[in-house]
């Protein structure tokens, strides 16, 4: 019984009722005020360690004189550049308070009690969180096993199996969270061959812009032909946004119509849409950044890989990699010196731990605690 008497509990709906909130990790701002900003290595949120563009914090310093009023509830500053770089039109264009509003509301309106949501086994947290709050079933197809050239990554083959006459949805993530596996423009394309038109099909690509491999491909030049797919992105990771909230999704006019009914007033604020519109004209930071993470790694997946531990194969900004049975004291030695990263018992990897990969200085950091660690445990 809640506090007052009354049974919050009891008055929800069956699928908010089932609903564990979405876990972020550990409290980093309490850590922070523990051992000292500059003294944490925080390398659990995959976060872009290069930081925004320039142009980027001067959009946010401008945009501050007019905060006292309210963000175009439009966007459309945002949209127009958005459509200029996907070449598509500006009513293709959802935006989103970060990509994760948007998987949430896909869910919420085109699920619901009765329907089912796939995804894979070893994909992103929020959308089993999306299919359950819809009060809709969430089948999670089996992902690559062991062994595989994309270990734990996305079989699309399994996934096309799984969908039935009642899946609704189907969610993707290329390059996957918390794998960092990715999968290419042949079988994603092979999948929307089997999927029936009336399941809409949601492809998260938050980490699209630091994917380098030749045969990662995104999925934006398939929308043309497959009017059911769908295409997300955010500003969160490659752009260094993450504080200021901005995503968005690009897929068919009359679909963005239908999201449209359901999208807050002013779900981005003004300093976001300043600041993602600056980010999206300064190509040269974008590569720069890209072009660091990619090289720190490999650095870091080869200096982890040097002390026998498993790395998994990679496109992101982070690396999904295997500790054997030891990661949970391991994790804890780690955070007790002052190093974080990310636990994976809650999506069913127990033995890994997710390391985003930070520069240089900070994965030097990690890498000698880690030792220490290791060697005290």
């Amino acid at each position: 019984m809640s506090q007052g008497g009354i049974d919050f509990e009891r008055l929800t709906s069956d699928g908010i009722r089932r609903l564990r909130a979405y876990d972020p990790g550990h409290d980093l701002v309490a850590l922070r005020q523990s051992f000292g900003a500059n003294v944490l290595v925080e390398l659990g949120s995959n976060e872009n360690p290069y930081g925004p563009s320039p142009r980027a914090r001067a959009a946010v310093l401008a945009a501050l004189d007019d905060i006292h009023r309210y963000p175009d509830p439009l966007g459309g500053g945002l949209k127009r550049a958005l459509a200029g770089k996907h070449g598509v039109s500006a009513s293709q264009i959802l935006l989103g308070n970060g990509s994760h509003e948007l998987l949430m509301q896909f869910a919420q309106v085109f699920a619901g009690l009765g329907c089912s949501v796939v995804a894979s086994q070893y994909g992103f947290a929020v959308y089993a969180l999306a299919a359950q709050a819809a009060g809709a079933d969430f089948l999670a197809a089996p992902a690559f096993p062991q062994g595989h050239a994309m270990p734990r990554g996305h079989d699309l083959d399994a996934i096309a199996a799984a969908v039935t006459p009642s899946t609704r949805l189907v969610y993707l993530a290329n390059p996957n969270n918390p794998t960092g596996t990715w999968f290419g423009a042949h079988a994603l394309a092979t999948l929307l061959a089997r999927v029936p038109d009336d399941v809409l099909v949601v492809v998260d690509e938050a980490y699209a812009e630091l994917a380098d491999a030749p045969d990662y491909a995104s999925a934006l030049p398939l929308l043309e032909r497959h009017p059911n797919l769908i295409v997300t992105r955010t500003f969160s990771k490659a752009y260094a946004l993450a504080g200021l909230r901005v995503g968005y999704a690009v897929a068919n006019p009359g679909l963005i119509a239908v999201m449209e009914r359901v999208r807050e007033s002013f779900n981005v604020n003004a300093l976001g849409l300043a600041a993602a519109e600056a980010a999206l004209g300064d190509a040269t930071h974008l590569r720069s950044g890209c072009a660091g993470n990619s090289e720190q790694r490999d650095a870091l997946g080869a200096a982890l890989r040097d002390r026998g531990y498993i790395v998994y194969p990679s496109q992101t900004n982070f690396l999904l990699v295997e500790f054997g049975q030891d990661s949970v004291a391991l994790e804890r030695a780690l955070v007790a010196r002052g190093a974080v990263l990310r636990p994976m018992a809650g999506y069913g990897l127990p033995e890994c731990l997710r390391i985003t990969v930070g520069h240089a200085d900070e994965n030097a950091r990690l890498l000698r605690i880690l030792d220490e660690a290791g060697d005290g445990r």
